[in-house]
């Protein structure tokens, strides 16, 4: 009965918030937590080098004034100067989101003077102001707007708070289309190399960026325009001059080789002023850089589709009512109390940083409604069960505490559900460790004494595999076994691997000289690590199971951890575990040992060794004449390998153990050997 009252409360709910998210009774507030993402995700963007941002700003204006005696407005020579220093330095385009659309003051020869320098370079935009009210448009005057490639709209695409959120690809004027500034580049650049025009330019864009159906694109900002190459007007026509005469530039034309440059007032008073997701006072060119980064970049901001809105608020809906269910469940009213509190806060902050999340990846879901949809929902429910049934009699938790880690119990007092069989194939980096030589040892110890060492040993392990995040997949004698980004997610999992297997086999050392005396032999762990897709879940039976992994990744590890018999050495690691810890800069060396085929794989796979860099430098000598020979043994060189092995083989145990294998493959025929170690023990 509750469940069924449960459902009709969300469900009732789904129906009052869909009515008002198709109203836009919360387009407002949308809007502002869309700003707020685009604020708080700016620095998540990367920007492309091609663009480049020239700024007629106050200090030029002050230098103009100064050192060329020129008033305001500049001569339009002054831009056809700055177009000319771009030329010269092979820019991709420049683009104007200045008006020139009334005649020089200084005369026409000074819009002759900049219309010549603009046809000379082939690749200029020069802009038009569309006025939507009466469909009026302002050209450049006729020479500048002869010379230039591209006339493009600089009109906004504003929404009704007047905050410019998105953007058109293009304006039609009189059957017409053209491009606007932040898509011209593109246009350009698109045209010229596959000879079509600039309609086909445009329809290509068209289909390929996730425009809306009202024909605009939703922009994804930067917090700043100085996030894109700036550059003041003063420096570049100092530079243009300068070199005129035969000096230094300031700044050497090269640098705005391919680039597209745009160029606009930015002084106070003067420059385009708007409001952005980002500001309320955004430099107008700013909106079209960003559409063209956003081009360059693919980042334009996606809206889910339709179907998947309203599933989304339905979930919303049924995540209310199914909070009140679980904290009903619990023990006493206290926990009770503690867990819809807890319960509320954790739906809430869930909404806002899966929308927050998203939208790091460019994907715009819906935030206000399904805060609603949640909030009204766990509310309404809240006080029916209340009103008619008070408080339920609590689920009891099942007592696996002595089965599972602390951090899957946890996961399960969020979700009951998840007591049951079952497991998710996710990535995964894996550990396997296991004392060297541990059977000997314990043969000369009583139980007791065995008991301890073990405990020690494994506690201190433990420590620091859970500190880095790991979990504690089972103990198998001395050996242990664990594994990263299960079932809490860790996107540098590798990285935590490889510096938890580090940092355990440092605590080793610190521990040894207890350990030995202790245990009467000299303690040395063997640790094999490896990254890859594997089943991770609840397994065992139905009144019994663990939490733990399978599959072909977790079989790999393991055998990289016997592997390290073969080599001498005490740590390895595959190649997919060192490429995706070096992706989140992991401060150790590698050293690649082999090309090896595990027993019950045909595939090779590379191993490495991974070293603090110390003693990678103090080694140095060795892993040098170890690479060397190592090459010569992957060609099947083993006749010349073997003396370079040999040399080194007293202090590192890789030469050693290569220069036995050296002297076994010698004499066999090369057609036989394809580089890689094949090993015939687990």
């Amino acid at each position: 009965m509750k469940k069924i009252r449960s459902a009709s409360v969300a469900a009732a709910v789904f129906c009052i918030g869909l009515a008002l998210y198709f109203l836009g009774v919360f387009d407002f507030l949308e809007n502002k937590t869309y700003d707020n993402r685009t604020l708080l995700t700016s620095s998540a963007l990367h920007t492309s080098d091609k663009i480049c941002f020239v700024e007629v700003d106050q200090e030029s204006i002050d230098w103009a004034k100064e050192k060329m005696g020129w008033g305001w407005p500049w001569p339009r020579s002054a831009y056809g100067d700055i177009v000319r220093y771009m030329n010269k330095g092979n820019a991709e385009s420049v683009l104007f989101d200045i008006l020139f659309t009334e005649p020089s003051v200084y005369g026409n020869k000074d819009d002759e003077n900049f219309a010549e320098a603009c046809s000379e370079y082939g690749n200029v935009v020069q802009t038009m102001f569309v006025n939507e009210e009466d469909k009026t448009v302002l050209f450049p005057v006729e020479p500048i707007k002869n010379s230039a490639r591209l006339i493009s709209n600089i009109t906004s695409a504003k929404d009704s708070d007047d905050v410019i959120r998105r953007t058109r690809l293009c304006f039609d004027y009189n059957g017409k289309n053209y491009s606007t500034l932040g898509t011209a580049p593109y246009v350009i650049s698109k045209s010229k190399d596959e000879n079509i025009s600039t309609e086909d330019a445009l329809e290509y864009l068209q289909k390929k960026l996730p425009v809306q159906k009202d024909g605009t694109l939703l922009l994804r900002y930067k917090k700043s325009l100085n996030d894109y190459l700036p550059y003041r007007a003063s420096d570049i026509l100092q530079s243009y001059y300068d070199e005129k005469k035969g000096k230094e530039p300031l700044i050497p034309s090269e640098n705005f080789a391919d680039a597209d440059v745009y160029v606009a007032y930015y002084a106070p008073g003067l420059f385009d002023i708007c409001s952005a997701p980002v500001s309320q006072v955004y430099p107008g060119v700013g909106v079209h850089i960003t559409t063209y980064d956003n081009i360059l970049n693919n980042n334009f901001v996606k809206k889910i589709p339709m179907w998947l809105t309203i599933l989304y608020l339905l979930a919303s809906c049924f995540m209310g009512v199914l909070i009140i269910e679980i904290a009903e469940r619990q023990k006493s009213q206290a926990r009770t109390t503690v867990f819809t509190i807890a319960g509320a806060a954790f739906g809430i902050v869930l909404i806002i940083a899966f929308s927050y999340v998203l939208f790091l990846y460019s994907v715009w879901i819906i935030l206000v409604a399904p805060l609603f949809c949640f909030s009204f929902s766990f509310l309404a429910d809240l006080f029916l069960n209340y009103l008619l049934e008070g408080r339920q009699k609590k689920f009891i938790k099942s007592a696996f505490s002595q089965y599972l880690s602390p951090v899957v119990i946890d996961q399960l007092i969020s979700n009951p559900n998840k007591l049951k069989l079952g497991g998710e194939k996710r990535e995964i980096s894996i550990y396997f460790s296991d004392v060297q030589g541990f059977t000997s040892i314990s043969e000369n110890l009583t139980p007791e004494k065995l008991t301890e060492i073990l405990n020690d040993y494994l506690s201190e392990m433990t420590d620091i595999i859970l500190e880095s995040g790991g979990t504690i997949d089972k103990y198998e004698g001395d050996a242990l076994i664990a594994f990263w980004n299960a079932p809490t997610s860790e996107e540098d999992h590798a990285k935590r691997a490889i510096e938890a297997a580090m940092k355990c086999q440092q605590k080793l050392a610190e521990l040894r000289p207890m350990l030995e005396k202790l245990s009467g032999g000299k303690m040395y762990q063997r640790i094999g690590m490896n990254t890859g897709y594997a089943v991770v879940g609840n397994m065992g039976s139905h009144s019994r199971f663990n939490y733990t992994m399978m599959g072909d990744s977790v079989n790999l590890a393991s055998r990289l951890e016997g592997l390290n018999k073969q080599f001498g050495t005490y740590t390895m690691c595959s190649k997919e575990t060192k490429e995706q810890a070096e992706k989140f800069g992991i401060n150790l060396k590698f050293r690649e040992l082999a090309k090896v085929a595990v027993v019950g794989k045909k595939e090779a796979v590379t191993v490495y060794e991974p070293m603090e860099e110390d003693v990678f430098n103090q080694k140095k000598s060795e892993i040098e004449i170890f690479e060397k020979a190592r090459v010569l043994f992957y060609d099947g060189k083993f006749s010349e390998a073997l003396p370079l092995f040999e040399s080194k083989s007293e202090n590192d145990p890789p030469c050693k153990f290569y220069a036995e294998k050296c002297k076994v493959l010698i004499g066999k025929p090369q057609s036989e050997f394809d580089g890689v170690w094949h090993t015939t023990e687990k």
